[in-house]
């Protein structure tokens, strides 16, 4: 893989990159950790996306997740270490994330300059969501240019409970007000089959079939020019730039650090958990009084 400068790295780390018929396939390779995003495998994406953008034998571009899971969210164990002081040079502090406002702006910021770079790619890129897609996962998901979901796939941002607001926000350009209401205000999780028929996903197959349908639909778009596509793609994004979608991510992220600074019990608790117990029980207790956490859509032919 190289950077976007044309400089050679190692192999990636955290991540697959496979090209066949015209399709780079970009694979979360964490499955031990469910796909959790941390810095490092988010820089390796980015940098695996703007190869595949450059390269004249990709047309179209699949990101996926190895195991059980698309991505269940951000790696929280890191998330919460902070950042230390002493380094080899000197000793000096860094911004700490959810310590000023101002910093955890700065620090929400850096991170949506790598995970938010899909949609400013010429190429479409489809998500193929298995497993959990949660929290992070849909700051992913949400900004590729089309989802196609297995019908039993878990999505949604239970994080909304007790730490804050997506900083990436698409919730409401796919399903509307209402919906990204609902979604966000429980913090419940939807399966793939719900979600594609509130259109939070564009389609959704059983799980024994996904690979094939991702395979068809990436396979069938990589047969239009290079140029077409992208015409088609910037098109549409310019038209939710008119729709505010750009501002949106900015204010978004703004609002998740504001959401930080909460003392509310909820957010205390969570805090308190992770630094007395680990992430286990501070989910656990976050997520108990939720149940399952699932949205239920009534069958309309009942």
């Amino acid at each position: 893989m190289k950077d976007y400068k044309g400089k050679w790295l190692k192999t990636p780390e955290f991540l697959l990159f496979e090209v066949q018929d015209a399709v780079a396939t970009i694979t979360l390779n964490r499955p031990e950790a469910r796909n959790a995003l941390n810095a490092p495998m988010l820089t390796e994406m980015r940098l695996a996306l703007l190869e595949a953008d450059d390269r004249m034998d990709i047309n179209t571009i699949v990101l996926c997740g190895a195991g059980r899971d698309f991505c269940a969210g951000f790696d929280l164990n890191q998330s919460y270490q902070g950042r230390g002081e002493t380094t080899e040079i000197g000793d000096y502090r860094y911004r700490v994330a959810a310590e000023r406002y101002d910093d955890d702006c700065w620090s929400i910021e850096r991170t949506q300059e790598l995970a938010l770079v899909i949609p400013s790619l010429h190429k479409p890129v489809i998500a193929k969501v298995h497993g959990n897609c949660l929290a992070g996962g849909t700051d992913l998901a949400l900004s590729c240019d089309m989802i196609v979901a297995a019908d039993d796939a878990r999505i949604g941002f239970p994080a909304t409970r007790a730490n804050g607001t997506p900083p990436a926000h698409m919730w409401t350009y796919h399903v509307g007000p209402q919906w990204a209401k609902r979604l966000l205000c429980t913090g419940d999780k939807i399966t793939g089959r719900d979600a594609a028929r509130i259109g939070l996903v564009m389609e959704s197959w059983p799980a024994e079939e996904l690979d094939q349908a991702v395979t068809e639909l990436a396979r069938r778009m990589a047969l239009v020019d290079q140029e077409l596509l992208s015409a088609h793609k910037r098109v549409v994004n310019l038209a939710l730039e008119q729709m505010g979608a750009v501002t949106i991510q900015r204010l978004a992220g703004e609002l998740d650090a504001r959401a930080h600074l909460s003392t509310g019990p909820r957010r205390t608790r969570f805090k308190q958990d992770m630094k007395e117990h680990g992430l286990k029980e501070a989910l656990k207790n976050r997520d108990g009084p939720f149940g399952d956490g699932f949205v239920r859509l009534r069958d309309p032919n009942a």
